[in-house]
């Protein structure tokens, strides 16, 4: 299923499916997010969430989502877990050829079974960006969220949501077993994925996103994707 194209920045509230869903963006890229953490779906990536999962989505530029349900029954062929695949040309071309086969016929039947099965054997992305229960930790996190570049510490971040930076430090390390700096490091490396596979060159993802240079942000876009940002938006290009 094909929906309306959305505009950048537009979200679909959270809501949850009885089946399986597939989801892949044709045009733009699509953040998904759930209790679970958060997973972005650049160009040739495909992201699953299982049933009975809340999620919530933005897109990031405009952005042609093309959805496709999977039966509660072959869900367990995939993760437990909301995941991001990488797309593979046969993966791709079936996925897509199911959008305009009626459901229950033996041609969706067979092409949903390609689907699954090239699933079954896709690379996953890595990045999942976990994300708070804690109310004050939250406030914290949709500031980043909506300005990943910013360079506030967290005292000054705690100073403007109402808690000590003591508490949210605490906090990040329980909730998210993680410190502040690397969950911030985290968000913009995902966030760079949207910004290389839209053919940003890298200098200027790394200042979009905050880094004081371009050799901070591909060591740390290298240690957490194991590929320098410009070999993966070499490979998003082709």
């Amino acid at each position: 299923m094909t929906c309306e194209p959305l505009a950048h920045g537009e979200d679909i509230a959270p809501h949850l499916h009885d089946f399986g869903q597939l989801r892949y963006a044709a045009a733009g890229a699509l953040v998904t997010t759930t209790t679970a953490g958060t997973w972005v779906a650049p160009a040739n990536r495909i992201t699953w969430v299982p049933p009975f999962h809340v999620h919530s989505s933005r897109a990031h530029g405009t952005t042609v989502v093309r959805l496709l349900g999977v039966p509660a029954a072959q869900a367990g062929r995939l993760p437990a877990t909301p995941a991001v695949f990488v797309a593979s040309a046969l993966l791709r071309e079936a996925y897509l050829a199911m959008q305009t086969e009626p459901a229950d016929s033996p041609r969706a039947r067979l092409l949903l079974e390609v689907v699954l099965t090239e699933l079954a054997r896709a690379e996953q992305e890595a990045l999942r960006l976990p994300e708070p229960g804690d109310a004050r930790l939250k406030a914290v996190t949709d500031l980043l969220h909506a300005d990943p570049a910013s360079p506030a510490t967290l005292a000054e971040l705690g100073h403007r949501t109402g808690s000590s930076e003591r508490t949210l430090s605490r906090l990040f390390g329980r909730e998210l077993s993680m410190s502040f700096h690397q969950w911030r490091t985290l968000l913009r490396v995902q966030r760079a994925l949207l910004e290389l596979c839209a053919g940003t060159s890298v200098t200027d993802t790394a200042t979009r996103l905050g880094w004081a240079n371009p050799s901070s942000f591909i060591d740390a876009f290298t240690e957490l994707l194991g590929q320098t940002p410009g070999r993966y938006r070499a490979n998003a290009a082709g």
